[in-house]
């Protein structure tokens, strides 16, 4: 995949009516310090075009890139940050269920975890509500660079088994820093815009 151009196109907020996208959508979800942002931003080739916060849990927003007029990469709202009041989080929680259950050209999803750490409570609900929707989500264990090599197996394992993940899950260690793990994202963005052709 070579990036020729990105922009962001569409943002929307609890009350917005999805966009109606002629290009399948990839969809990234994750808890709010997880790295989506840098992970975004490094498909994408850009340093800054997805806002990376400070404040965890800022994203209120789903945030839609144009990728070469031929892609849509979705960044849904980060999940799980504590200190918002529970409100805000229910509606996060609609938000991100209408987007699953409205959107036509939802071709992927990605969810991602810190490699680091076994899956929290909130990373399990997400991965069965994705399941429940019929979807297949694709791993992303982030933060690889910051565990040893001789680690990344176990940890893999670990992911899975907490998960209950189905036999066959893709699960795809990645560092921002390094780039690792980006070249297998990119083939499976590639195959979904082959099928889109096909």
């Amino acid at each position: 995949m070579v990036i020729k151009k990105v922009s962001l196109e569409t943002v929307c907020g609890i009350t917005s009516r999805l966009p109606d996208n002629i290009y399948p959508e990839a969809a990234f979800a994750g808890k709010s310090n997880v790295g989506k942002s840098s992970l975004i931003n490094a498909l994408m080739n850009r340093k800054a075009l997805a806002r990376t916060s400070a404040q965890p849990g800022k994203t209120q927003t789903i945030n839609y890139y144009n990728i070469n007029d031929a892609l849509y990469f979705v960044d849904l709202p980060g999940y799980g940050f504590a200190r918002v009041s529970g409100s805000v989080k229910e509606q996060w929680g609609k938000m991100v269920e209408r987007y699953l259950k409205k959107s036509v050209q939802l071709k992927a999803i990605f969810l991602l975890l810190d490699i680091r750490h076994a899956p929290s409570e909130n990373d399990q609900m997400m991965y069965d509500w994705i399941c429940a929707n019929g979807y297949r989500p694709i791993l992303i264990a982030t933060k690889l660079d910051k565990i040893k090599k001789s680690q990344v197996s176990k940890q893999k394992k670990l992911i899975l088994n907490t998960l209950g993940a189905k036999e066959g899950i893709t699960l795809i260690p990645f560092s921002a820093q390094t780039k690792e793990g980006r070249e297998e994202i990119y083939e499976i963005l590639d195959a979904i815009m082959g099928q889109q052709e096909g």
